[in-house]
Parts: structure tokens; sequence; C-alpha cells
């Protein structure tokens, strides 16, 4: 086992080697029998995760991948979602992991803009990559089992290592790790795009070792804990606010392959979990489950949230179970972690998403870019850190509007800050309904909204007023059996919000559209109706 690229005659002499390859080695030699990842009922050591990341490096090698060089990962969560982002680690190459619930045109762009080498799809997602296949670039692709078009991973990886089906494959078998810096390019995770196509966040090395530090700090990880992750590892919130900072801890990571609340509550009691990351959409699912009040959770001394506000009424009830609720705020940008607010903070700053991580810095800035130094004045919130990415892939552009002077990243978040330092977020920029000349938070809005007794869901939206510009819309699911009307529910939160605030339009759904990450697709529901309340 390699436990470090660095050369004492190489140029990263001097330097400690930062590559997501390096820390797993090292991590692995310290212990190489400690349970790694449990996942399908199956347990790897951290010595097996380690030889699977150097007999899937040598198949990527074999291929042709060389430092730099994009590989393509498309599939649902699995170990091997993970091997080959270390792999990539190993040879100095790019991992781009892919949203596996997007469109063959929509895959074809990613992957061209992305300019990738090598392409892995799981069972069920190479007839989307077949249909598109024609105006693809890549040189290779990979399927488990060897089909027409697709060669076959399995019978590789097995060539490769000499090993057996559970991994004990020689060492001798992977090739020399490549020496990479802290500002080489790690992964290109693409945002959602949400208006025009997606744009690919440039996540070096660098930041992935400092957004580890900054979870393991705030969340006070240790090789002990036992940590649980369901959330799509193609996302910020599954990779990095749990999954990679768990295993460079050192500790156990269960890892699900989508999220199911029985399935989640059961791995707690089975593999008595310690940490877990859910979005609130997840939180609310699991809460809303038959056997939420008797499920064992003992064990959990902490759930990061992230990906969205989270509801004041869904806070306290998993503070009633005694369940601690840690949380955060980031985004793909900042590879995660940008502010956090402890479980012991959660009470007095209900709404907060806390003070800035340990290795980033957080400031706000007015509207026309100048720093805001007044608490609870609002602005837009801009990071800097060894956290926030290096640029948009292929997008100077992008990249030039992205930041401000200095290396401040500019998030396209309205918040402020209380007279203590604690951020808040109040929307998105693009969000943000302007009705009468007054600004309206839709977060403000659905906070209040969620505590109506006849909501399950809520989504605030603005809608063109001809006499205001815009009003106030309610997206509403209810729950079962329940009805409402829109008097009704301006009634309900006329004492606690501003007239200008209060919903003039409701609308109810059976749902609310989320992307695989649990977000309300906001857009979806301004270009569509519903049923009039």
């Amino acid at each position: 086992m390699t436990a470090s690229s660095s050369s004492p005659d190489g140029d990263s002499a001097g330097m400690l080697a930062l590559g997501m390859a390096d820390w797993l080695c090292r991590r692995a030699a310290r212990g190489p029998q400690r349970p790694a990842l449990t996942s399908g009922g199956q347990t790897w050591s951290y010595g097996e995760l380690v030889a699977r990341a150097g007999r899937m490096a040598a198949v990527l090698a074999a291929g042709g991948v060389r430092p730099g060089q994009r590989v393509g990962y498309l599939g649902l969560n699995d170990p091997l979602f993970l091997v080959t982002q270390f792999a990539c680690g190993w040879l100095g190459a790019i991992f781009v992991p892919l949203n596996f619930r997007l469109t063959g045109p929509e895959l074809a762009f990613i992957l061209n803009d992305a300019g990738v080498h090598t392409l892995f799809a799981d069972d069920g997602y190479t007839d989307v990559i077949d249909e598109v296949r024609g105006r693809l670039e890549c040189r290779r692709y990979l399927a488990r089992a060897a089909a027409p078009g697709w060669e076959g991973l399995d019978a590789l990886l097995a060539d490769a290592g000499g090993g057996n089906a559970h991994g004990n494959a020689h060492h001798n078998a992977a090739p020399p790790l490549a020496a990479t810096r802290p500002d080489d390019v790690a992964a290109i995770m693409y945002t959602s795009g949400t208006t025009g196509n997606p744009k690919g966040a440039m996540l070096t090395h660098g930041n992935f070792w400092i957004n580890n530090l900054n979870v393991t700090m705030m969340s006070d990880i240790a090789s002990t804990d036992v940590g649980l992750n369901f959330a799509p590892l193609f996302h910020v919130g599954g990779m990095c606010c749990i999954t990679l900072p768990i295993l460079m801890a050192g500790g156990h990571l269960v890892l699900q392959r989508s999220f199911d609340p029985a399935a989640v509550m059961r791995d707690i009691a089975t593999h008595r979990v310690t940490l877990s990351f859910a979005v609130p959409a997840m939180l609310l699912f699991i809460s809303q489950h038959p056997d939420f009040a008797r499920a064992d959770l003992s064990s959990v001394r902490g759930i990061s949230v992230g990906g969205a506000p989270m509801p004041e009424p869904l806070l306290r009830l998993f503070s009633a179970r005694g369940i601690p609720v840690n949380q955060g705020y980031g985004l793909t940008e900042t590879a995660a972690a940008t502010t956090f607010l402890a479980p012991e903070r959660g009470a007095d700053k209900l709404g907060s998403c806390g003070t800035p991580a340990m290795l980033t810095e957080v400031c706000i800035r007015a509207f026309n870019g100048a720093p805001v130094a007044t608490a609870r004045e609002r602005g837009e919130i801009c990071v800097r850190g060894g956290n926030v990415m290096k640029g948009y892939w292929n997008r100077p552009d992008a990249t030039a509007g992205a930041f401000y002077p200095g290396g401040w990243f500019r998030t396209g978040d309205v918040g402020y800050t209380d007279e203590e330092g604690f951020y808040y977020i109040c929307d998105r920029l693009k969000d943000m309904v302007i009705t009468g000349g007054e600004n309206v938070y839709p977060a403000e809005v659905e906070s209040v909204l969620y505590d109506h007794p006849a909501i399950a869901e809520v989504a605030v939206i603005g809608a063109p007023d001809a006499q205001w510009g815009e009003h106030v819309v309610a997206v509403v699911a209810l729950k079962p059996g329940a009805s409402l009307t829109l008097e009704a529910l301006q009634a309900f939160a006329e004492p606690r919000l501003a007239r200008y605030k209060l919903p003039r339009e409701l609308r109810t759904v059976a749902a609310l559209p989320r992307n695989p990450t649990g977000k309300v697709l906001k857009i979806r529901l301004r270009e569509q109706g519903g049923q009039g309340g």
C-alpha cells in the first residue's frame, strides 16, 4: 500500500500530499482491518477499500486514463462510486459524478462539456446512454457486465487484482499514486441548472481536504463514529457532509443505495449509527413514517441538516425525540461546509444556519457589492476559504462573475447576521418575491405555514400581479383527509406575518416536485398551475 505520492526529489518536495487517494491510504495504513464501508449487507475493511481503489485505478489506466482526464460515474449510491472516485485521485484524474435522474440529452451535454474520457454506467442506466451514444465524445464505456458497446468492469477488476470476490487483491497490482497538488482539480460537480445549462464546479483536492476538516471539527467526528449516508452521492450533501469526512477520520460508513425512511430507521438501530446527514424533506418523510414514534434512534448523537431551510416545527419534533440537529449551510461551489449551527444553540437561534466553519470566512455584501457591517441588514452571502471551488469548468465568464475581488464567492443567497454574528438565510435572490415594492422571502412565509395542521408540505412562490407586480402564492400538499381554503390559511398566518407577506393565492398539489437531493423545484411550480383555492 502506497502511503503518499510526495517525493523528496519531485515537485511536491516538502509538501504533505492532500490528494484523495493519499489520505485514504494513510488512514488505511493506521488500521487496515478496521471496518470502512458497509453496503448491501457486506462490510469492507479499510485495507479492502484501498485494494479495490487500486484495482480500479489499474483498470482505468489500462484504458488510457491519464492525469487530468475525466472519468464519469452514472448510478445510484454504491461502493463502486467511492472506489471510482478514489481511483481517479490515485491517477490524478478528475471524477465526474452524474445525476442519475437526468435524461439522455441532459447527460450528453454534461459528458461532452466535461470531455469525459471513460464513463461507467451502473445497471439500469446503460440504456439512457445508448440513446445518445451517437452524440457523445467518450472514448470508453464500462458497465458491470459486458454488453454490446460496453466493457464488463467486474471481469476487468478481477483480472487487474488477481484476487477473490471479497476484494483481497495484491497491492502491487495498482499503479503508483500520482503526485497531486492541493489546487489540482479532483472532481467536476455540475450544478442543477435551474436556468440554462448546468455549470461544472471544479473542486480541488485541497477543497475536499479543507471541507473534511471543517466537518470533522464542527461535528466532532472520531474514528469510533458510525456514519449513515442515504443522500445521493453525486451531490455535495451526500458526498461531503458525512461520507468523505467519516472515511478520513477512520470511522465506519454505512451506505444506503437510495433514501427509504424505514431502511434509515432500521440501519440506525442495526449498526448503532451515531451521525448522519439529511435534507429537511428527508427528515419530514422519516417523521411521517408510522414506525417513527417507536424506532430505536438512541445511538444517534447528531444529524447534520442542509440543502434547504429547516422548518421550525420539524426542528422541534426531532429535538423532542432527543436527536440533536446540527444545521449547516453550503453549496456545490463551496464543497458543502460553510456555516454550522450547533445543536445547543438551535433553540435560541431558530432559523439561523450558524457561524462560519473553522477554516472558512463568510460576509454579507449589499446588492451593489459593498460590504455590510450592520446587523440584520440584508445582502448577498459571500464565502472565502480553502473549500471554495477553483471555478467553473470551461466557463471563465461565469467564473469571473461568481467572485468579488479578494476571492469572495457570490452565493446568490440573501441573508443577514444578528448581533452575535449568527447568519440567517432569507432566500435565493432569484426566489425573492417583490410585491408592491416590498421584498418577501419565501422561507420566512413557509416556516409559518408549516405549522398549519392541514399542511404536509408547502412552497411559496411569486406570481404576476397587475396591481402589485407580484403576489405571494402558497403551493401546498395537504395531509390525508385534510382540506384548506385561502381564507382559512390567511387567518392562520395573519398574526405572524405582515399583510403584504400573506398568500393571495392557494394552490394544492399531490406532492411538491423535488430534485434528487430533496430541494423543491420552484421553477417547475412557477411553470405549472394547480388546483386553486
